[in-house]
């Protein structure tokens, strides 16, 4: 899978898509389109989606099969800081506190997801 620094932004649409293929892995059309839609949108506005993303190389393609084959060309992590480190500049003004606050403080957080957070507070600041 290629990293690039500076990947396109995918839509939400892509997103659902390049979830799929993180998750399921290598994929026909037929395989992303039955888990994005369940059947119920258009076949053909799936593979239409896989064409652009394959030009903006945000997937890769096999065409070595007769259904051809398509990966995700970037790292999902790589996705979540690009776009992560986009919402904190755009809405909280480059704050990552405010960023946490608000998302600890708009919702129930679990006991567990309580204890992996300061797990990972005790980490960096290890790190510091």
């Amino acid at each position: 899978m290629k990293s690039k620094s500076r990947n396109p932004r995918p839509t939400p649409a892509e997103l659902d898509i390049l979830n799929v293929l993180w998750t399921q892995g290598p994929s026909t059309v037929r395989d992303v389109h039955e888990r994005v839609s369940g059947g119920r949108d258009g076949y053909t506005n799936t593979l239409k989606l896989l064409q652009i993303m394959h030009e903006k190389g945000l997937v890769e393609r096999d065409e070595s099969q007769r259904a051809h084959v398509y990966t995700a060309a970037i790292r999902k992590s790589d996705t979540q800081r690009e776009m992560l480190g986009d919402l904190v500049r755009r809405v909280f003004d480059g704050s990552r506190e405010q960023l946490v606050m608000q998302a600890l403080g708009s919702g129930r957080t679990s006991a567990e997801e309580l204890a992996r957070i300061r797990a990972l507070l005790d980490e960096l600041e290890k790190k510091q």
